[in-house]
């Protein structure tokens, strides 16, 4: 192996003349951080603050500066600007996302109950029916009829 000539033009530690890629190493994550980020959501009060400061905001730029000190949008500055010009103060508060849960129908447990009930008697039924056919055959094996309760054979 021959040994590396060191350029004195290109200076210590070069590469043929060009440095070495340093690649730093990864930052520690911040305690403060979460590990997956979660999407911001502003209160009433929060939102009719920001309003407030945007239509106090006189000078050319202001509004702007308030964007950037919030960190938002002017899509979400109109769009709450027209939720409050309409009266909606409830629509200002965040909501929850997703499908929203169905009231439960206050007939379901009696329904429920009664069908317990039907199909408790509807087995009641069919043990009954079986055992007056038996007691039919053996009756007639017997050769005594049996008379109804009003009088039928």
């Amino acid at each position: 192996m021959l040994p590396r000539q060191i350029d004195a033009a290109a200076g210590d530690g070069t590469n043929g003349g060009r440095r070495p890629t340093v690649v730093p190493a990864p930052a520690a994550a911040s305690p403060e951080l979460s590990a997956r980020p979660r999407r911001r959501s502003f209160t009433a009060q929060d939102k009719l603050r920001i309003l407030a400061d945007a239509d106090r905001a006189a000078a050319v730029g202001g509004i702007g500066a308030i964007l950037r000190r919030e960190g938002i949008y002017s899509s979400a500055l109109t769009d709450w600007r027209r939720q409050r010009d309409a009266g909606a103060f409830s629509a200002l508060a965040p909501a929850r996302r997703g499908p929203k849960a169905a009231k439960p129908n206050p007939l379901t447990a009696e329904l429920a109950l009664l069908q317990r009930e039907n199909a408790r008697l509807s087995l009641r039924l069919i043990r009954a029916e079986a055992i007056i056919e038996l007691q039919k055959k053996v009756a007639e094996l017997l050769g005594s009829p049996l008379t109804s309760s009003d009088g039928e054979p």
